[in-house]
C-alpha cells in the first residue's frame, strides 16, 4: 500500500511557483493575491493566515483584508470592486464561509473572472465543463488531480467514484477527470446521499474520492481490493486524549480502509496540503493571462 504524501507533492508544487515567481521578479513583474476575511471564525482565520504565511515565504505580493462580522452586503461588494480594479493584484478570494447575512454566491459573481483564483465563477465553471484551459479550477479538486498525476495513478479508462456533489469539489472533480487529456479521460460516477446502495456503487470504482464532510463515513465494505482512495474530508472531533481536546480526522476510516487499498491520502497531510499550493500556482496563473 502506497501512502500519498501531500506534503511532499505541495512543497513541489510551492517550488515550482517560487521558480516561477524569480523568473517574473526579473522581468519587474509580482503577482499578488488578496484574500478577505469576514468575521471572526476561527477556522477560516487560520486558513486565512496559513494563505499569507505562504505568499510571504515565497515572496509573493499579498493583501489580507479583513473585515468585522456586521459588514454588510454592500460593504463586501465595495470591498471587491476595489480589489478587481488594483492592478496589483491578480487572484481574489473571500473566504468562505461568510456571516449568514451575506449572500455568498453573489459575491463570488461580483469578483472578476480573470481574478477568480478559487474557480467558483460561473464563467470559469463554464469553462471548465468546456474544457477551456484558460478557465481557473477550484482549487482542491486541482490538488486532487495533481496527487494522481505526481503518483502514476492512471485516470483513463478508470473507474471513478466521487462521493458528494458540491460546487467546491464533487462536482469541478468530475469534470476534470473525465476531460480529454492527462490526468483524465476517465468515467466518473458521482454519488451523494441519496444515491441507492452507495457501498455496492463505490465498490466499482477504481479510484474512490470521498468529499461528504462525515467522519469515518467510508468503511472498507466500499472498497474493492487494490483501489485507489482519497480522502478530502476534514473533520474535527472530540478527543480528550489530544492536546486541543479534538483531532482531525477524513470521510475515510483510514485503518479499516488502507489495509485494502493500492495507494490511500492520509488526513492530514494528504488532499489539505494541496489547496493552498495550488491557489497560489492559480494566481501566477491569473497574473500570466491578465499581463501576458
Amino acid at each position: 500500500m502506497t501512502l500519498i504524501d501531500g506534503k511532499a507533492v505541495s512543497q513541489k508544487v510551492l517550488t515550482e511557483c517560487a521558480e516561477k515567481l524569480t523568473r517574473l521578479a526579473a522581468q519587474g513583474r509580482k503577482p499578488g493575491l488578496a484574500v478577505v476575511l469576514v468575521g471572526e471564525d476561527p477556522a477560516s482565520r487560520a486558513y486565512v493566515g496559513s494563505k499569507v504565511k505562504t505568499c510571504a515565504e515565497l515572496g509573493m505580493h499579498s493583501r489580507k483584508i479583513e473585515l468585522k462580522a456586521a459588514t454588510t452586503q454592500h460593504e463586501l461588494l465595495a470591498v471587491v470592486e476595489e480589489l478587481n480594479y488594483d492592478p496589483d493584484i491578480h487572484g481574489i478570494l473571500v473566504q468562505s464561509p461568510p456571516p449568514p447575512h451575506i449572500d455568498e454566491t453573489a459575491i463570488v459573481r461580483a469578483i472578476d473572472p480573470r481574478k477568480d483564483v478559487d474557480g467558483f465563477h460561473p464563467v470559469n465553471v463554464a469553462g471548465l465543463a468546456l474544457e477551456d484551459g484558460a478557465a481557473f479550477v477550484p482549487c482542491t479538486p486541482l490538488g486532487c488531480q495533481r496527487l494522481l498525476l505526481e503518483y502514476s495513478i492512471p485516470t483513463e479508462g478508470a473507474r471513478v467514484v466521487i462521493i458528494g456533489r458540491s460546487m467546491i469539489v464533487g462536482k469541478p472533480l468530475a469534470l476534470l477527470l473525465m476531460a480529454k487529456g492527462r490526468g483524465g479521460n476517465a468515467t466518473v460516477t458521482v454519488a451523494h446521499s441519496r444515491c441507492r446502495d452507495l457501498p455496492g456503487v463505490c465498490r466499482e470504482a477504481d479510484i474512490l474520492i470521498a468529499a461528504i464532510g462525515r467522519p469515518g463515513f467510508v468503511t472498507s465494505d466500499f472498497v474493492k481490493e487494490g483501489a485507489v482512495v482519497i480522502d478530502v474530508g476534514i473533520n474535527r472531533v472530540d478527543d480528550a486524549s489530544a492536546k486541543n481536546g479534538y483531532r482531525i480526522v477524513g470521510d475515510v476510516n483510514f485503518e479499516e480502509v488502507a489495509p485494502k487499498c493500492s495507494a490511500i491520502t492520509p488526513v492530514p497531510g494528504g488532499v489539505g496540503p494541496m489547496t493552498i499550493a495550488m491557489l497560489i500556482s492559480n494566481t501566477l496563473k491569473a497574473e500570466r493571462l491578465i499581463h501576458g
